[in-house]
């Protein structure tokens, strides 16, 4: 058991650390490839921060512990909206600028609806899965076609600034994009087998251990990057590295992990963590949006209410695996 928890912490350590040396690579790359600063910022930056939770679950799938997969992509929503942004509007409220993501985030809702209808029959089917990428790939296609006439977004310059903060000639931007990569797989490798081993010594689920664990783990590169942005008065690129993570976590991490293995859920995770997913989600939405002349902005206040949400959900997760 010792061991398995060993293999976690360093696992969490070098998945965090390669998650942020494939990002940088990977935006500035990306740069040197000619890509806009909002394209890099819509799916770029929101694929690379959504990297760790892939690489768990499509190996954790093809290991046979699916449970580990869908628990760690709505875990790690949860702990986006509730950790991440709730966090950091405690620091500072968050002002929310970009039309970009405010178009997003009601595309984020209808993606929650689509899951849930997805679980209600306790699977997520093959054929199902492949409906999540297909939708990933549309939602890929028309961000291309926006970015291409929408240069003018406050995400554009956020994005800009961002990366000329971590410019980096082409064959070192290569070069972590590919470093990155491999630790990633690595670190991933190591993290599943020791998440696992806990589930078993523990008597829990993967599926718990997913969802807490696994979840908050793969959550915290998106919180330092957060952290960073905040302090760079990028407010905008917290909102939308949170949403964007969320839609790629719903639709590539589990459309990638059905294909692999058709995933049986439980009724559990419809009641409980798609409920609190989804509505975290739409509290989320109804915080940015501007409603009778109130300034958009997420409040202290409202990021209170997020990150005392996920404190809740988290101390009752834990409370399973203890009880266990």
């Amino acid at each position: 058991m010792l061991l398995a928890f060993l293999a976690v912490v360093a696992g969490l350590a070098l998945l965090i650390w390669s998650a942020e040396k494939f990002i940088d690579g990977a935006a500035a790359t990306s740069r040197w490839l000619g890509l806009s600063p909002l394209l890099i910022g819509m799916l770029v930056i929101g694929f690379g921060t959504s990297a760790p939770e892939m690489m768990v679950s499509v190996l954790a799938a093809m290991q046979g512990n699916p449970g580990l997969a869908v628990g760690n992509a709505y875990g790690s929503n949860i702990a986006n909206i509730g950790l991440v942004l709730g966090f950091v509007a405690l620091m500072a409220p968050l002002a929310v600028h970009s039309g970009v993501i405010r178009k997003e985030m009601p595309l984020l809702v209808g993606v929650m609806l689509l899951t849930g209808l997805m679980l209600h029959d306790g699977w997520v089917s093959r054929w199902e899965s492949v409906l999540l990428l297909v939708a990933l790939a549309l939602f890929i296609g028309v961000s291309i076609v926006r970015s291409r006439g929408q240069q003018d977004d406050p995400l554009v310059d956020e994005v800009a600034e961002s990366l000329d903060s971590k410019a980096m000639s082409r064959g070192k931007s290569l070069m972590w994009t590919l470093v990155g990569l491999v630790l990633l797989i690595i670190s991933s490798r190591l993290l599943v087998w020791g998440a696992v081993e806990i589930a078993v010594g523990f008597g829990v689920s993967d599926l718990i251990i997913g969802l807490t664990v696994v979840a908050i783990g793969t959550s915290l590169p998106e919180l330092a990057s957060s952290i960073s942005a905040l302090r760079r008065k990028e407010h905008d690129m917290v909102l939308g590295n949170v949403v964007g993570s969320n839609l790629f976590n719903s639709l590539a991490v589990v459309g990638l992990a059905g294909v692999i293995s058709p995933i049986e859920v439980g009724r559990e995770v419809l009641v409980r963590d798609w409920s609190v997913m989804t509505g975290m989600t739409v509290m989320m939405v109804l915080f940015a949006f501007s409603w009778r002349g109130r300034p958009r902005r997420i409040n202290r206040l409202e990021g209170g209410v997020l990150f005392s949400m996920f404190i809740a959900y988290t101390g009752y997760m834990v409370s399973l695996v203890v009880l266990a």
